[in-house]
């Protein structure tokens, strides 16, 4: 005799199933995409109460009535948040680039190569990317004010170009990288240089990626070190027309959602472009 525990489920039991996981799955989204929403209700609103539909909650609190633009085109033009848009891609660009080159060969000496000191200075590298940024402002600053690069590009850009995540990123995708492709590379003459630059860096996709996603995010994303190492207006970041618009004598809250509904849309648009690249370079060499 077959017990109850040995009868397959029915279709009618398994659609139950599935039905509960899509709405548990929905329910979850609706959770983190509803703040969402609001900022971007509340950036196309016209002024107003802020909490107006809050209490008791209504629809109106995600769906303005009579959406407007004005707040994105006083941002964009009286607050210079086209200029900060485009100080932050110039800045965060370079910064990626400079940066998939310098930390993708650091990786891959640390990978690949014996040194005196090579453990050790992993381990400053996994102190360096731990370490809160708080800690190391005023030293970093006093560095680049001695080399005179205070209030300029550079200052802006050099110290984020060496970054310990994307380092410790492809160290650990290229310690799994294929062994015998290295050494028959080395036995045919080739230097380690060269290996690099025509044979692992080629096939280093996800790894770029990955890295490419961390370092631009990190730079878009930054406030205090643009605040205290470059506070001209030429030099005005995204995030600091962002942070503006809280003051002493209070928050303008339609001009804070539009500035940050502004900048969130190039990260947005890059993590989704990168994505699967992302992913796979997170999960290491063996997710290619």
């Amino acid at each position: 005799m077959i017990g109850p525990n040995r009868i397959g489920a029915s279709p009618l039991s398994r659609a139950s199933l599935l039905a509960f996981r899509v709405a548990g799955y929905a329910l979850v989204a609706a959770l983190f995409l509803a703040p969402l929403a609001w900022v971007l209700a509340s950036s196309l609103r016209r002024p107003g109460p802020l909490y107006q539909y809050a209490s008791p909650l209504s629809w109106r609190l995600f769906i303005p009535d009579r959406p407007t633009l004005a707040n994105f085109a006083h941002a964009l033009t009286s607050l210079g948040m086209d200029r900060a848009l485009r100080n932050t891609a110039f800045v965060a660009v370079t910064t990626a680039l400079a940066g998939l080159v310098v930390n993708s060969m650091a990786g891959f000496a640390l990978a690949a190569l014996s040194f005196p000191g090579k453990n050790m200075v992993f381990a400053a590298v996994m102190v360096a990317f731990m370490a809160p940024f708080d800690a190391i402002v005023i030293p970093l600053h006093r560095a680049v004010s001695s080399m005179g690069l205070v209030n300029s590009w550079a200052a802006l850009i050099l110290p984020a170009v060496g970054n310990g995540m994307a380092i410790f990123l492809f160290r650990q995708f290229y310690h799994e990288y294929p062994k015998e492709i290295l050494e028959a590379a080395r036995v045919d003459g080739a230097s380690w240089l060269r290996l690099f630059w025509q044979v692992v860096l080629p096939s280093s996709g996800p790894a770029l990626a990955a890295a490419a996603v961390l370092i631009f995010m990190h730079q878009w994303n930054s406030l205090f070190w643009p605040l205290v190492a470059a506070y001209s207006e030429k030099y005005t970041m995204a995030q600091v027309i962002v942070a503006s618009q809280i003051a002493v004598d209070g928050t303008r809250w339609a001009s804070l959602f539009a500035t940050s509904v502004l900048s969130s849309i190039p990260p947005m648009m890059l993590f989704f472009l990168l994505q699967k690249h992302y992913l796979r370079g997170i999960g290491g060499f063996g997710g290619n």
